[in-house]
């Protein structure tokens, strides 16, 4: 980063370039260094450790795909954990459905939390005062490792597999996962930009399956993560979840009565058809 721009390389031989209008805040915290700026294009974006993470522009492409689909995929989605997603998009996302009665929030840096709250409040728009929301400061793997508790859904909204999200793309994280879903649960996960990282999928797919009988994914295009579109990982252990009935997810759409700018039943049911290349090398991993 330099006066004028923030260069992105988390692609090796490849970067992306953001103008920067101003610099609203920066600081190392305890775990990562965080800076927040403002962007003509993007607005307000927010990078750790030298890699974008979110902006205000499009975000609601993430966040809209990594939770309504498991969540009105399922039946019955109680009880959610979300692990990470300290600027609070997914979790504005995850309250808005009315068969979600509690949501567990794991976030290792506080500091993410609060600094997002400041300088990024559409995000999370009053989501972390709501009633059905519990924000538990903690290590991912851990918690998810030793709680007690259970859930229908489990979202991982985690950084790129560098720093302190690596441990999130573990095989040990999988099987806690694993561990606290409830019978019938859905475990998604974000899982890079697969045109350039298609390697992460195919590792992905291969620590998903000791624990999870269906290993799948799913995907969008968000131009924030460039390089093509963004794959989502899926898992569970009934392969009928993510092939729904198109006039199930309506209906559970329309009862949810949800707002979305980009989520619909039928690009839900899109979403998982992947590109050839990526249904080939999944095969001969």
């Amino acid at each position: 980063m330099n006066d004028l721009s923030f260069r992105e390389t988390l692609h090796q031989g490849w970067a992306q370039t953001f103008q920067i209008r101003t610099v609203l805040f920066e600081s190392r915290t305890d775990h990562q260094h965080l800076v927040i700026f403002d962007n003509p294009a993007f607005g307000r974006v927010m990078a750790l450790d030298g890699i974008i993470q979110t902006t205000e522009r499009d975000e609601f492409i993430y966040h809209e795909m990594l939770a309504h689909v498991p969540l009105l995929a399922h039946d019955r989605p109680e009880d959610v954990l979300i692990i990470g997603g300290g600027d609070g998009g997914m979790l504005r996302e995850v309250i808005k459905h009315r068969r979600v009665e509690r949501v567990v929030q794991v976030e290792i840096d506080q500091a993410v939390i609060d600094l997002c709250r400041e300088y990024l409040p559409n995000h999370s728009a009053g989501a972390f005062d709501s009633d059905k929301a519990e924000v538990v400061i903690a290590d991912g793997v851990d918690f998810v490792t030793e709680t007690d508790r259970r859930f229908d859904v489990i979202i991982s909204d985690s950084t790129d597999p560098v720093g302190p999200g690596e441990v999130l793309f573990s095989s040990r994280f999988y099987e806690g996962v694993k561990r606290c879903l409830k019978p019938g649960g859905i475990f998604v996960a974000q899982n890079g930009v697969v045109f350039v990282q298609l390697d992460e999928t195919l590792v992905t797919r291969q620590r998903l399956a000791p624990w999870f009988r269906d290993q799948s994914f799913y995907s969008a295009a968000v131009p924030t993560y460039a390089g093509g579109t963004m794959n989502f990982a899926w898992a569970s252990d009934d392969p009928a979840l993510r092939q729904p009935e198109l006039a199930v997810l309506e209906q559970r759409f329309a009862a949810e009565d949800l707002a979305t700018r980009y989520y619909t039943p039928a690009i839900h049911l899109a979403s998982f058809a992947l590109p050839a290349y990526v249904e080939q090398a999944l095969a001969e991993s």
